[in-house]
């Protein structure tokens, strides 16, 4: 069983802060958990619940489900599906919108499954 290297949760929820621009202290107060514990989760030490892994998530302006993912909670493949049944779904989208925004998601992940590629064709 090959897996690819993905960063552990803590490395991950420190990089989306980085991106977002915040700083420990302020993901604490936003997020509304106390700025050791969120630290001591950056660094591995705590494996934190799902109740508090969607409000770090909501902190950070991304979904639940990504950290669920880096938790190990959730199947990653289940949430790619979910979210190319969400595109081809979404009804405010063309077709032709559909599939570009399904061709740059699957340019980004790099995936090539036909599920990707037959999305908007029905």
């Amino acid at each position: 069983m090959t897996e690819s290297k993905k960063p552990d949760l803590g490395e991950f929820i420190r990089e989306q802060r980085r991106m977002a621009e915040m700083s420990l202290r302020k993901l604490s107060e936003v997020a509304g958990i106390s700025n050791p514990y969120l630290s001591q989760i950056e660094r591995g030490l705590r494996k934190p619940s799902a109740d508090i892994l969607q409000q770090i998530a909501r902190g950070l302006s991304i979904s639940a489900e990504t950290l669920y993912v880096q938790a190990g909670i959730l199947d990653e493949t289940s949430e790619r599906s979910d979210l190319v049944a969400a595109i081809r779904s979404a009804p405010e989208l063309n077709d032709v919108q559909k599939r570009a925004l399904l061709e740059v998601y699957k340019s980004f992940v790099g995936e090539t499954s036909s599920e990707m590629n037959d999305e908007a064709d029905d």
